[in-house]
């Protein structure tokens, strides 16, 4: 039985919200459930927070208090219960949900809320983003982990043409690069932001092949090996086929299908089940669009159940090619060109 379910029935018997550490005692206890973890409680917490911020009032889940939940429809739910809306792109997070975001979400809801427009120590950040409830981790090392991920978030924005949301201040000090004002880096980004606008038009008047090609040589600039194109056809089946190598350690079997689409038209879910079941033995899939996913898409191929379904959309593709040089060029460390060539030559 998953997490989920198993929880909907210990508070449908508790008829009564539980914090997330009983929950959890109980569906193990019951043998509804089993965690190979640490720290199991923080597992629930995480899950049901998901349900919730993924379903909104469509959840069965409300959060009444810190890891604290009960059943949406269950006429004991305090009358303080925050039930969380469901959410669009233009609705903004409520604050008052807030367990489960990642490292760096939560540095910068800290920085937001206590620092002031000034830095603060890492140490510090992750020990308000514990207190508050953002932060669930079942981590021994939390602050090096935040402070890991501050910085792995810097370089891979830098190394994109992104104008990075963490500035670091020196000492473990970090603040947000919001606070710098409209500077020279500012405008770097907006001369980045139009560089990857035109790279993407670029993109969408490639022909298939091309635009195949093109994928195979990043998936070989990402640590793929054995990279093969299978044919020419970007629809209806697997187009690119490599091992993804990590380290000369890891080895995964990736099956690639590439969208050449529209902006406005997205990848919806019966293609992701049908690269799903076009996988040989062994395999991963992954779709790569110059568009986007449906909600629907998003959650078919987060099927814990089923083989994984990795999605890359048209905004990240356009920065994994600036990341790695691929039809742009650096004219200075953090300013991005055209490859005047780029897009054409192929035609």
């Amino acid at each position: 039985m998953d997490v989920k379910t198993a929880a909907i029935q210990v508070l449908q018997q508790a008829g009564t919200e539980l914090h997330a550490k009983d929950i959890a005692e109980q569906i193990m206890a019951a043998g509804l459930w089993q965690s190979g973890g640490k720290t199991p409680d923080a597992t629930v917490s995480a899950r049901l927070y998901s349900d919730i911020k993924n379903n909104g009032d469509k959840s069965p889940f409300v959060k009444v208090g810190p890891q604290t939940f009960a059943l949406r429809d269950s006429a004991e739910i305090p009358s303080g219960a925050e039930p969380v809306p469901a959410f669009v792109e233009d609705t903004p997070k409520p604050p008052s949900v807030n367990a489960g975001f990642s490292f760096t979400d939560c540095a910068q809801k800290v920085l937001e809320e206590f620092g002031g427009k000034k830095p603060m120590h890492y140490k510090e950040i992750t020990e308000k983003a514990l207190q508050k409830g953002w932060l669930v981790t079942g981590g021994k090392t939390p602050e090096a982990t935040m402070y890991a991920q501050v910085i792995t978030e810097i370089k891979r924005q830098q190394k994109r043409g992104e104008r990075p949301r963490f500035v670091q201040h020196g000492r473990g000090y970090v603040g947000l690069s919001q606070w710098m004002g409209r500077g020279l880096a500012f405008q770097i980004e907006q001369h980045n932001h139009q560089v990857r606008k035109v790279l993407r038009e670029r993109l969408l008047a490639m022909k298939p092949g091309e635009f195949e090609e093109l994928i195979s040589q990043l998936l070989a600039e990402m640590g793929f090996e054995m990279v093969e194109v299978t044919k020419l056809s970007g629809d209806g089946g697997i187009d690119v086929r490599g091992t993804l190598v990590v380290g000369d350690v890891v080895r995964i079997k990736m099956a690639v299908q590439v969208k050449k689409w529209k902006l406005k038209n997205n990848i919806q879910a019966p293609v992701v089940q049908q690269v799903r079941g076009s996988l040989g033995a062994h395999e991963q899939g992954l779709i790569i669009t110059t568009s986007d996913f449906s909600a629907g898409a998003i959650k078919e191929a987060a099927q814990t159940d089923k083989t994984p379904i990795a999605l890359m959309n048209g905004d990240q593709l356009v920065m994994l090619l600036m990341e790695h040089g691929i039809g742009v060029h650096r004219s200075t460390p953090d300013l991005f060109e055209i490859d005047e060539e780029f897009g054409t030559v192929m035609k």
